[in-house]
């Protein structure tokens, strides 16, 4: 145990493994949930798995769950903060506690499933969900636009002092977009719950693991960032079936991997340009396959949106911290 903790690296290992098995435990305790009765689908924007009737307790627990584990979580990373400060090989006491903390709501949202069935999903909107995911992933490409560049290693005019910040306050926000998914759906046995709690495992292990060199290692987040590419086409296939709209995930998050994150990873000039190849290729061999090509150009509205949001929240950002800087001043 004592080795374990002195290597943040084996401890990710093992972090990959007790996800995979807790994602094997939704789905052998789903099984009961199948008897329970739900409203017909409404189309896009309406979430299929909450109750017909919430009651005040099937909405308590959800959102005391919800709020208690986002407390729990922003704490952990405060007073990593400001006690801790310093990054490590090992785990810090305070990694200790945040994957205890969020094994624990794990299990709990488990318990509170099966006797209330209801996430937070009653309240918002699915978009809320999804845009929650967006956002954290159009932070990432804004934080590592100095390390790795945004269209093909080449770094867009953003300012220091926005990149410093957001690498400063990310964890809050990123903590946010996983707790806020994770408690929004209830613990369901489908294959697309499934694939999205095995990603919100990984997002909570990569949040337990600030100020360690694994939190940082650009192979690993790298997987985390490429998981939306697997999990948004998983889900569009299963959802309409093969002849639906998972090119359109797939190529576009990929897109994403070919323009800007395949170039942090130390790949040589040579390999870059085979993988851009075969990405080009296989585009048109799927599209060429379903359509003569006509929906080929779809595949630029994932990459066109992230991009876009960044340069957004770049500016925001940029405003935000010009206007506390001349307040301070008065």
């Amino acid at each position: 145990m004592l080795s374990m903790l002195n290597d943040s690296r084996r401890t990710l290992l093992w972090g990959v493994l007790a996800s995979a098995l807790l994602t094997a435990l939704v789905w052998w305790l789903g099984q009961r949930l199948h008897g329970i009765r739900l409203l017909p689908d409404q189309g896009a924007s309406w979430y299929y798995w909450k109750l017909p009737e919430p009651t005040a307790w099937t909405r308590l627990s959800a959102w005391a769950g919800y709020a208690a584990h986002q407390l729990s979580v922003w704490g952990l990373i405060y007073y990593a903060q400001t006690r801790v400060r310093r990054y490590t090989s090992g785990l810090h006491p305070v990694n200790v506690v945040a994957l205890a903390v969020n094994f624990g709501f794990i299990l709990l949202h488990t318990v509170q499933t099966h006797v209330f069935y209801d996430g937070i999903a009653q309240d918002v909107s699915i978009f809320s969900s999804q845009g929650s995911v967006v956002i954290l992933l159009v932070v990432v490409l804004l934080m590592e636009n100095r390390r790795r560049g945004l269209f093909a290693g080449r770094p867009a005019p953003i300012s220091a002092e926005v990149v410093g910040f957001a690498r400063k306050y990310h964890g809050y926000l990123f903590s946010w977009a996983a707790v806020y998914t994770f408690w929004y759906h209830p613990m369901e046995n489908t294959s697309g719950h499934l694939i999205g709690f095995f990603y919100m495992f990984l997002l909570l292990l990569q949040g337990s693991l600030f100020l360690t060199r694994a939190h940082t290692n650009r192979w690993w987040t790298m997987t985390l960032e490429l998981m939306v590419a697997v999990h948004g086409t998983l889900v569009a296939v299963m959802s309409s079936g093969p002849g639906g709209a998972w090119p359109m995930f797939l190529f576009g998050f990929l897109g994403v991997f070919v323009i800007t994150q395949m170039h942090g990873l130390g790949l040589s000039r040579a390999i870059r340009w085979v993988l851009a190849a075969c990405y080009v290729i296989a585009a048109l061999v799927v599209y060429g396959m379903r359509d003569g090509l006509t929906g080929l150009d779809e595949i630029v509205r994932i990459p066109a949106i992230e991009y876009v949001l960044v340069a957004v929240l770049a500016v925001l950002l940029w405003l935000v911290l010009r206007a506390v800087r001349a307040a301070r001043r008065t």
